[in-house]
């Protein structure tokens, strides 16, 4: 969760600085965020292509391309319910 909270607070600096010297931000921010999550997208085309054109069901070929992992990240908490995990004792 770190560096999320990192990065908004940079984000609002950065917001802060663009208003002090009297400049917009570079890209409408809905747009720049929808450019982004093209490219991301985009870059898992091929792979996911490929595993479904060598038989893998969609569902399937998605998570041995690992689109999510790439597309999303790890989300907040994602650390903390793998470590949790790491210290319950095996059954």
């Amino acid at each position: 969760m770190k560096p999320y909270i990192l990065s908004l607070l940079a984000g609002v600096l950065i917001g802060v600085v663009y208003y002090a010297i009297g400049v917009q931000s570079p890209a409408p921010p809905i747009i720049a965020l929808m450019g982004l999550l093209g490219m991301l997208a985009g870059e898992q085309i091929l792979p996911l292509a490929r595993r479904m054109l060598s038989g893998d069901k969609p569902r399937a070929a998605w998570r041995e391309a690992r689109c999510g992992q790439h597309m999303f990240g790890s989300l907040p908490g994602a650390q903390v319910s793998k470590a949790a995990a790491k210290d319950q004792p095996a059954s």
